[in-house]
């Protein structure tokens, strides 16, 4: 999911948010829904990568499609940010991965399946925020290596590291060090200690450039990351589950939800397939806007 780099835009709302996000970091469920005055329009968050932002827009143009007015705020920040904004109701309504999401919420999580995880995650949501219908499509996360090193040290799942990590320097987003998917769970779960961490972005060209140039031998990417092909990178295979299921799921305050809404958001959810994040996200690579992508998609797809 990443190859943006934070606009001016972003780094304003990191500012307006920042008093928030300690909080969320001790305590997720710690920061209450502030009183919501605005009753018409659904402003839409997204990450600070360009999936994410991607998803939000198509959300945003399929709810103004049904009269719906909707705002965005896009390239929030991280999960530690947007969570506390999704909150005090700065955003109402964000594209979230499911895994990643009940992990944020509920560290001794252990779902893994679709399924569970989506049972699970609906269990964990704090009062005030509701999850619609999860998509089948997932963005998961990897970790990365070249081909060449795979074939050097004989690499095929992420347990194979365990003999030479400690020869290897391990690259990803900042959060990595305190995530459990990252360092933390890769450490607990795999006994992986690496020769060091170099923190990068969220699987964008700054960590895929580190990775084809040796600056990192192992790397956080992504499962949708057109990079991935156009690189011969190796996905290690996640023999122990570190990684539970990523669904997309649109996550929204329960006082912005409708039937317009459901029914709109389920519709996209439905429509939204793996391979069309790796075909768009290959788009956006190229340069291609939000706008234009989203606005295809939904054509394509009837939903606008």
């Amino acid at each position: 999911m990443a190859f943006s780099i934070l606009k001016a835009a972003g780094a304003f709302a990191l500012m307006a948010l920042s008093a928030t996000t300690t909080l969320a970091q001790t305590d997720p469920l710690g920061a209450a829904p502030a009183a919501r005055t605005d009753k018409t329009t659904i402003i839409v968050g997204s990450a600070d990568f360009p999936e994410s932002q991607l998803l939000a827009t198509i959300y945003a143009k399929a709810l103004a499609a049904k009269g719906i007015k909707t705002d965005t705020k896009l390239n929030i920040g991280s999960r530690e940010v947007y969570m506390p904004a999704l909150l005090d109701g700065s955003i109402d309504l964000l594209p979230e991965y499911a895994g990643a999401t009940l992990s944020y919420l509920d560290k001794n999580a252990t779902a893994h399946s679709p399924e569970d995880v989506a049972k699970a995650l609906k269990a964990a949501l704090p009062a005030g925020v509701s999850m619609l219908t999860p998509s089948q499509a997932q963005d998961s996360d990897g970790v990365a290596v070249t081909r060449a090193t795979a074939e050097k040290y004989k690499l095929k799942t992420i347990a194979d590291l365990a003999p030479v990590a400690s020869q290897l320097v391990l690259g990803g987003p900042p959060e990595w060090k305190t995530r459990k998917e990252g360092i933390i769970g890769l450490k607990e779960l795999y006994g992986l200690e690496f020769k060091s961490f170099k923190s990068l972005d969220v699987g964008g060209p700054l960590t895929l450039s580190a990775l084809v140039n040796d600056q990192v031998q192992a790397a956080n990417l992504f499962s949708t990351d057109p990079a991935i092909a156009d690189n011969k990178l190796v996905i290690l295979e996640d023999v122990k589950n570190l990684f539970p299921a990523q669904n997309i799921v649109p996550v929204i305050a329960k006082a912005k939800v409708s039937d317009v809404v459901t029914k709109t958001l389920d519709a996209v959810s439905a429509a939204l397939t793996t391979e069309d994040l790796i075909v768009m996200n290959g788009r956006l690579a190229n340069h291609d806007s939000f706008d234009v992508v989203a606005g295809e998609w939904l054509a394509k797809h009837k939903l606008n």
